[in-house]
């Protein structure tokens, strides 16, 4: 077993609530995608609220922003989800629920096995890449360590 897991955290600025007719395609694939990730050999750990999703919390003052995290095994199992499994297609769709955001929003750190991370921690790995740029302590896809 691996002492170090990747954690992941992504946030998405909504267009409108997340009840409205311009986020509906959007929620009524949140079940499907969330349980093809747990599906997924690599899958860890994924944020939930009490709906199962994390949908609902907010961590950000601006309130229309939402956070998805998780943890994999490693950063090629995630890859493989993000963008080669079902979940590339709503991704692909994101412009029509979200808007287009000027900082990163996406954020990758290394874990402890066993370690679950906290909103507040996804958070500050955010902030650090935005201020720091890419570096051990938060990257992306583009830029992994």
């Amino acid at each position: 077993m691996a002492s170090y897991h990747i954690a992941q955290v992504n946030i998405a600025e909504m267009r409108a609530p997340l009840e409205s007719e311009t986020m509906a395609g959007f929620v009524a694939r949140l079940d499907e995608i969330n349980s093809l990730a747990e599906r997924t050999p690599g899958f860890v750990w994924r944020l939930k609220g009490d709906a199962n999703n994390a949908t609902a919390l907010r961590i950000f003052d601006n309130h229309s922003i939402i956070i998805n995290m998780s943890v994999w095994d490693s950063i090629d199992s995630l890859f493989q989800y993000t963008y080669y499994s079902d979940h590339a297609q709503v991704y692909r769709q994101r412009g029509e629920w979200f808007r287009r955001l000027q900082n990163h929003m996406l954020a990758l750190w290394w874990v402890p096995a066993g370690h679950s991370p906290t909103p507040q921690e996804a958070k500050d790995k955010l902030t650090y890449l935005n201020t720091h740029g890419a570096t051990p302590l938060a990257f992306n896809f583009k830029q992994r360590f």
